[in-house]
């Protein structure tokens, strides 16, 4: 008995030159432009605030690189297997601890969604304890002599 296989090629999609992100691309060129246009402006300008010119322009011209961080990392090419655990697919090979471990992170993510975070109000805004039947002390000043400064403990019942 053979079993056939088809395999099918992926191909991959052309984006040109530019690459996918082509507003981060030319706004990084039009900065560089502008960025060395300025500071060519303050070294042959002539003129009095000539070190403002330059400073400027390297200024813009550092700042495009916020643009071309943005460029490069938009055409980063990732395979489908590797994004598959990224959105909730979990891979064959990596069932056991990991697994378990993800439905207890769930639970616990779960349970905060449901009971409001620890220390703060329920997302409904009504405060319910959770805990019941608990004694608590607490300590008030004796109001029945004046000159006296002595605590008294009392049991109160929750």
């Amino acid at each position: 008995m053979s079993t056939s296989v088809q395999v099918e090629a992926i191909a991959e999609r052309s984006h040109g030159t530019v690459g996918r992100c082509r507003c981060s691309f030319w706004f990084a060129v039009a900065h560089d432009i502008l960025g060395v246009f300025i500071m060519m402006v303050g070294v042959f300008g002539g003129l009095v605030i000539h070190d403002l010119f330059i400073y400027a322009g390297a200024i813009i011209i550092f700042l495009s690189l916020i643009w071309w961080v943005f460029w490069y990392s938009g055409n980063i090419d990732v395979p489908p297997e590797e994004l598959e655990d990224d959105v909730g697919l979990m891979k064959k090979k990596n069932r056991g601890l990991s697994q378990a471990v993800r439905r207890v992170s769930n639970g616990i993510r779960n349970s905060l969604r449901r009971k409001g975070r620890p220390g703060g109000e329920e997302s409904s805004g009504d405060h319910v304890p959770t805990v019941s039947g608990t004694d608590v002390a607490f300590s008030t000043q004796n109001g029945t002599t004046a000159s006296s400064k002595e605590l008294v403990r009392e049991p109160l019942s929750i």
